[in-house]
């Protein structure tokens, strides 16, 4: 258990991690799935090549896209994509460095179904068997060219009762079957290949410009889910509050009973207020999402001092901040009231 759990913790550390055990999760599951299919080729003349090619390539489209959807950068980079520049600029090269980390992810599947069926072969034989030159081959004399496109067709089939016994179909079943190996183990090689030379080529390239946009991919993801995190914590405070005024007769119960609500905030109420940075109805709220989403902010860290000085200020300007400023010291002119008629 120790193991799974430490497995488990590493694939919940960041998206990365998380991303490629769902690519070997996507990978290991299309070589299931291939070993579990039941292959079964028509053996006819005009739907043998239809059928082999569909399993060859339809199986990894679905693969793509799944890919595709069940990766959580692909949202994020269409949002950076299509998103309005407002207070910060988009950069080309974040978003073309996280389409390309996305497209590899996802091709890792599709890629590994395609390698499998071609070493195995049946595909192949199944597609192209009516494609071989019959002269090459004996057992084809004296028969006209649509018995020979028949015959050809039922190569894949071995129990068919008019190629069971003819030589020719092993023939021809080995020399696809050759054909669809080598092709096989040709498209494992360029890949290997190609993942070699990437990994030897970029120290060779602009480490700086990579480190860079490998840092402000992840910062945007890293911030996109923050910024989750924190709509769901106010969303909650929302609801708190706005289930407490509807129950106002029993605040006082809910607060310390259900809710479990410290002292100070049972009495005034000023934290969650403030937490709640102003919000006391729905359009306030949608205007600041839509602030966030039309105009982020720049991303200039020393310009939070400046706005924690005048944090005040533009408290004051909210067009309901006095309510809430109000509401809140209510309590504390009651007490001092109290205490002046003592």
């Amino acid at each position: 258990m120790d193991r799974f759990r430490m497995i488990f913790q590493y694939f919940q550390s960041n998206s990365e991690s998380v991303m490629n055990g769902i690519c070997g999760l996507l990978a290991l599951a299309s070589v299931k799935m291939y070993t579990s299919f039941d292959f079964n080729c028509p053996c006819l003349p005009k739907y043998n090549m239809a059928y082999g090619l569909g399993i060859m390539c339809l199986p990894p489209m679905a693969l793509f896209l799944c890919g595709l959807i069940l990766n959580r950068q692909s949202l994020v980079m269409l949002e950076e994509w299509k998103r309005p520049t407002g207070g910060r600029k988009k950069d080309l090269a974040i978003i073309r460095y996280m389409c390309s980390s996305i497209m590899q992810r996802a091709m890792i599947a599709p890629v590994i179904w395609i390698i499998v069926t071609l070493l195995d072969g049946k595909c192949f034989v199944c597609a192209f068997s009516s494609s071989v030159d019959p002269e090459k081959f004996v057992g084809f004399a004296n028969i006209t060219p649509t018995q020979t496109q028949l015959l050809l067709s039922k190569v894949p089939c071995k129990d068919d009762e008019l190629m069971k016994n003819n030589p020719a179909r092993k023939a021809i079943s080995r020399y696809l079957k050759c054909w669809s190996q080598g092709l096989g183990w040709s498209v494992l090689l360029i890949l290997i290949v190609v993942a070699f030379l990437a990994r030897s080529l970029r120290p060779c390239f602009n480490q700086a410009a990579f480190l860079q946009t490998r840092y402000w991919s992840n910062y945007i993801d890293i911030e996109q889910k923050i910024f989750d995190e924190t709509c769901c914590e106010h969303a909650r405070d929302f609801a708190h509050k706005c289930i407490l005024h509807f129950f106002e007769s029993m605040q006082q119960e809910i607060k310390l009973r259900r809710f479990n609500a410290p002292t100070e905030e049972a009495d005034g109420g000023e934290g969650e207020e403030d937490h709640l940075l102003g919000i006391t109805d729905q359009e306030q709220m949608n205007e600041l999402l839509k602030s966030w989403y039309y105009s982020k902010p720049a991303l200039d860290v020393s310009q939070a001092t400046q706005r924690q000085q005048s944090a005040g200020r533009e408290r004051l300007s909210m067009p309901w901040a006095d309510s809430l400023s109000n509401r809140g010291n209510a309590p504390q002119k009651a007490k001092t009231s109290r205490q002046t008629d003592v």
